[in-house]
């Protein structure tokens, strides 16, 4: 190697031990309580059992005490009313909020389903929890034809709050035929994508090594 590409490795090795590899978070250890507030998705519908839901998948690769708060139906302001008990109950550690897509199906106000997700993050955070916020696809032409795409209040959330953002999971999922279970809801399959792309996320931040 010459003289030169060895000092380009070097600079590039030094760079990346200072900043540009470092991770942000250190790595939560097995048994961490996460709570995994959502709705459906989250509960695990469309699984063939929820041995094959992304929380029970989660577990499996983390270690990790994972409290599945994923109820069906749940609107953005069901899964609040919820979270106070939860989180006092659990004492998490991590939150991970996944929650809108049934305030889009019903026409909801947005600017009542982004307050709600709000307090939500602001609950979480009071109690002493780390938030990771799950980016939902919104309802459009296009996520009729097949091609969803993350409602844009999802990165203005996580921007205004300085919490941690899981962009275009949900809308790869549920944009392919093949990982569907009907049009708003995984199967086996697709849930076992949405737990890669979650724990990428999640190495990516640094709670999982």
């Amino acid at each position: 190697m010459s003289k030169r590409l060895y000092g380009l490795f070097a600079i590039l090795f030094l760079l990346c031990g200072l900043s540009a590899c470092s991770k942000p978070e250190t790595a939560l250890p097995a048994h961490t309580t996460v709570l995994i507030l959502g709705d459906s998705l989250t509960q695990g519908v469309g699984a063939s059992s929820a041995q094959t839901s992304y929380p029970a998948l989660l577990k499996q690769q983390t270690q990790w005490n994972i409290i599945n708060g994923g109820v069906s139906g749940n609107t953005s302001a069901q899964a609040l009313a919820r979270l106070p008990e939860l989180l006092q109950q659990h004492q998490p550690k991590l939150v991970i909020i996944s929650i809108g897509g049934n305030d889009f199906l019903q026409r909801l106000s947005n600017s009542d389903t982004q307050a709600n997700i709000a307090q939500s993050i602001a609950l979480s955070q009071q109690s002493g929890a780390q938030v990771l916020l799950v980016a939902v696809p919104e309802l459009t032409l296009a996520a009729a034809v097949g091609h969803p795409s993350d409602h844009a209040m999802y990165a203005q959330l996580a921007q205004s709050h300085q919490v941690y953002l899981l962009e275009n999971a949900w809308s790869e999922v549920l944009g392919d035929d093949s990982l569907r279970a009907d049009p708003v809801h995984a199967n086996d399959a697709g849930y076992q994508v949405f737990s890669k792309l979650l724990i990428k996320r999640l190495q990516q931040i640094g709670w999982l090594d």
